[in-house]
């Protein structure tokens, strides 16, 4: 017998590299155009006689839906699991038997919260492979040395199991039990819905054995349809015309779930509602003194289309005492509440889903998807206004829930944050990343109507940038972008999409769709064409956000008058007023001089678009520096007119302190790595060369004075309207003083108003 061929080694690491790099971002889900692993199908379990019938939940303190306490219903009553000898093979037993695809991670000593009852289950040895809790080798159910303070809890993936259907081994105590179905959705039933955008009204059904099934309204209410609508990103329900629903339910047989529906209007999705009775059908299927449930929800002022405007922007803030800062994608963000004119944050001792859904729905969006704890958003700046937040799910307002005032002990660190549910409005189908390395990357292509047919082509990359990036990113889900690309050669798009079909893009970095951003329309122009100089971006899930410390500028603040022949250096680099070329040699120059003390509260670290071999030696400082403009220095009147001439300050970027546990990673010394560590930030003393504003010609008065970090955009952030910095600055010819310091943003917009010149630092049109 012949012996088989053999690939050669470099072949096969040629071929498993793709799956490799999938395999890579599978944590992060996939992009449409990439595969996805298949799922088994749900087959339900066969238990023998002698398994003990139970029923699980996920309970307590949840940050998330499809996390919590793990409590059984064994013998008429809810108890919880030991976590001895608990780990993550149970976790996935508990998980599939609640529908979910897998475990994600579990945790021990109650971290959810104690709970009451018996202990059912302790010293569990799952294999991971058992059909319920029940058939896992363990002590005996109810035979437990352990108190409720060693309580396991488990993480459950966010995808059902296809087919799920829920297997009611308790016939008889139904009103105790959690709802468990494979999916929800609200189906548009009105021909004059169909076509709407986003779906706000229709029939809502579950998806259970992989069959959708409609609910009897015999018991339904409007808390039942409050959480409905919360889920699918709608803050509130509203009334509809009944009469053309029973007309369409007499022509098409309705097929009924077998249940129904018990909510208390405060849950944040549909998995915490309790079921209620068995549903009771009439002999031709339908339901006793019912019909399907219909519900129809109100969408926030961002999703509501209008006759003026169409879709208002992104981050729109709906009550002027809440707002979201630092998310990637529409309805999430750190939290923060504006008091006494400051804006703070709130502190995430005791943050949950109910105080996080009190938060969206305030804001226009649905009930939480998540709470977030520990900064995970980025941390704010000014005062921790609220802590221990505590909410019954019903306030208009989080600043109408119980909260303690004292904030001690709580920093920035534990800014509290939310991610809510947004309305599905399809923009994610509307463009792609294509030729990319990974689902993160690629040639933008976008889908629009030519000639009376939809085809995918380019975008032109002139004036393409990081806002423009940023669009396509959240368009897309895929967070922040990284970079921004005007030549994409090297990423092969979709054949026959080469031509461009969208030109002269600006964007603000608000928008929710590339559509909305402003462009040519039908009326193309782009020089250079598509192919390899159309538009490109890549992705990421963090960003960086550089924020000045105001105090330190007004505590450094001083007056220097310098002779020119020490400024020689400072001429060169151009860091004087253009008038100072005149004078001469045994003159002095006025310099107005402080310290900048520039923080990474963001996510990433904050590092320079230029590479190495591009960076510039400064003769002042004697370093390179990586950012040619990396900060603005301006001083205004009150009119909001420049009196002196803005300074372009570059920066070598290192990490001069970091807070307590962190490691500083960049520094200027020797051609050193450049850059801004999480936690750390960059001085720029007051006695450096440059680090001034030359006000020599000024004259006595109140000015405005203003920095601006990053104020080309050139790196992107998570924020930038806390980039720029403003005081108020008094000069009387011999002395001054730097007051009221503040950083954008961070004032309520009465406040802000009163200091004229750049308002913010986010743009509209460019």
């Amino acid at each position: 017998m012949l012996p088989r061929p053999r690939l050669p080694h470099c072949a096969l690491i040629l071929l498993t590299l793709p799956l490799l790099v999938l395999t890579q971002y599978e944590h992060l889900g996939y992009p449409p155009g990439y595969p996805e692993p298949e799922q088994e199908q749900y087959s339900p379990p066969q238990l023998g006689p002698d398994t003990p019938r139970i029923q699980l939940r996920l309970a307590g303190d949840k940050r998330k839906h499809n996390e919590g306490r793990v409590e059984v219903y064994y013998n008429g009553e809810w108890g919880t699991v030991c976590d001895d000898d608990f780990n993550i093979h149970a976790a996935q037993v508990v998980c599939r038997e609640l529908g979910y695809v897998e475990a994600v991670s579990w945790s021990s000593s109650s971290k959810y919260g104690k709970g009451t009852g018996p202990i059912w289950f302790d010293n569990l040895h799952c294999s991971g492979k058992e059909k319920t809790l029940a058939l896992c080798p363990s002590n005996g159910i109810g035979v437990s040395d352990c108190k409720h303070s060693e309580d396991a809890g488990v993480v459950c993936s966010d995808k059902r199991i296809p087919g799920f259907r829920f297997f009611n081994a308790l016939p008889n105590h139904v009103e105790n039990l959690d709802i468990q179905v494979e999916d929800v959705r609200i189906r548009a039933i009105l021909s004059a819905l169909r076509k709407r955008v986003p779906v706000t009204e229709g029939y809502v059904e579950v998806k259970d054995g992989g069959k959708w099934k409609q609910i009897c309204d015999s018991e339904w209410n409007e808390l039942n349809s409050r959480v409905i609508c919360g889920m699918f990103g709608f803050p509130g329900e509203k009334n509809y015309n009944a009469r053309v629903y029973k007309m369409f339910a007499r022509r098409k047989k309705p097929t009924y779930w077998d249940y129904s529906v018990n909510c208390t209007g405060n849950e944040a999705h549909l998995s915490s509602c309790k079921l209620g009775q068995l549903t009771s059908l009439k002999s031709n299927s339908t339901c006793h003194g019912g019909l399907p449930v219909v519900v129809s929800c109100v969408p926030g002022r961002a999703f509501a289309p209008t006759a003026m405007t169409g879709f208002r922007k992104a981050f729109r803030q709906e009550q002027p005492l809440v707002r979201l800062r630092g998310g990637a994608i529409v309805g999430e963000g750190r939290v923060e509440v504006l008091k006494n004119g400051e804006w703070g944050t709130i502190c995430d001792d005791k943050w949950d889903l109910l105080s996080a859904t009190v938060v969206c729905r305030e804001l226009g969006f649905g009930t939480a998807k998540e709470a977030l704890s520990g900064g995970r958003l980025g941390q704010g700046m000014g005062p921790v206004h609220m802590n221990e937040v505590r909410c019954s799910g019903f306030e208009k307002s989080v600043t109408e829930c119980q909260f303690n005032k004292d904030a001690l002990g709580c920093s920035h660190e534990e800014d509290a944050a939310v991610r809510c549910n947004v309305p599905a409005m399809g923009f994610q189908e509307m463009l792609r990343l294509s030729g990319g390395r990974t689902p993160y990357e690629g040639r933008v292509e976008v889908l629009m109507e030519r000639n009376g047919s939809l085809v995918w082509g380019t975008v032109c990359s002139e004036g393409w940038g990081t806002m423009e990036a940023m669009v396509v990113c959240r368009q897309l889900g895929l967070g922040f972008a990284s970079n921004a690309f005007q030549e994409t050669w090297y990423w092969p798009g979709q054949v026959g999409a080469d031509v461009v079909v969208m030109s002269g893009v600006r964007c603000s970095g608000t928008e929710m769709s590339l559509s909305h951003c402003l462009h040519h329309g039908a009326h193309l122009n782009c020089p250079k064409g598509g192919g390899q100089h159309a538009a490109g971006v890549s992705c990421s899930e963090t960003a960086p956000d550089l924020v000045l410390n105001p105090q330190v500028v007004e505590q450094t603040t001083y007056m220097e008058d310098r002779p020119m022949f020490m400024l020689q250096c400072a001429s060169e680099e151009n860091c004087l007023a253009s008038a100072s070329s005149q004078t001469p040699a045994n003159s002095y120059r006025r310099l107005l001089r402080f310290s900048s003390q520039i923080h990474n509260n963001g996510q990433s670290d904050f590092r320079p678009k230029a590479d190495r071999h591009s960076w510039v030696w400064h003769d002042c400082h004697r370093h390179y520096h990586s950012m040619e403009v990396f900060t603005l220095y301006d001083l205004f009147n009150l009119n909001g007119t420049k009196v002196a001439e803005g300074h372009k300050a570059s920066f070598c970027l290192e990490d001069s302190e970091c807070d307590e546990g962190i490691e500083k990673r960049y520094e200027c010394a020797n051609f050193g790595e450049q850059g801004i560590t999480v936690g750390c930030w960059d001085t720029y003393r007051h006695d450096i060369d440059c680090q001034w504003i030359d006000i020599t010609d000024l004259k006595p008065g109140d000015y405005i004075f203003q920095i601006v970090i990053n104020p080309n955009y050139e790196v992107p952030e998570t924020d930038y309207s806390n980039n720029v910095m403003k005081c108020r600055c008094r000069y009387d010819g011999h002395r001054v003083w730097m007051y009221s310091c503040h950083n954008g943003g961070s004032l309520s917009t009465e406040t802000e108003q009163t200091f004229p010149g750049l308002l913010s630092n986010q743009v509209t049109h460019r």
